[in-house]
């Protein structure tokens, strides 16, 4: 939870001067351990290419890891990726599939992309 929390500091600049390569290195000791926290930022890193090359394919290991626990934000996010098809093939039942699960537990971000497609019923 360290591990993650120094990454958060490195990648907003809270106290401490921004840093992603600081933070990808953080949010990586954490994400191997398991944290789901960790795991989904680092899946953003990839996505966004913040501190490392844009790497769709890496984007969704790690989300899918933390989407596996339960993160609602990387449920959501992994979402994302298969509704565009990004790193992964674009398969809408799969995304509707991780926003439902992510919706559920109150993403609010989850619920505007199901209502975008009509659907009310998560």
């Amino acid at each position: 939870e360290a591990q993650y929390n120094l990454g958060n500091m490195y990648i907003n600049g809270r106290g401490v001067q921004q840093d992603y390569q600081q933070a990808l290195y953080w949010y990586r000791k954490a994400a191997e351990q398991g944290d789901a926290g960790a795991q989904n930022n680092l899946g953003a890193m990839y996505n966004n290419g913040h501190g490392v090359q844009q790497d769709y394919q890496q984007a969704v290991y790690w989300y899918r890891k933390a989407a596996e626990q339960g993160h609602a934000w990387a449920q959501n996010n992994l979402g994302a990726m298969y509704a565009n098809g990004n790193g992964i093939k674009r398969d809408f039942n799969q995304a509707i599939y991780w926003w439902q699960k992510s919706a559920a537990q109150g993403n609010t971000s989850a619920r505007a992309n199901l209502a975008t497609l009509g659907i009310y019923d998560y």
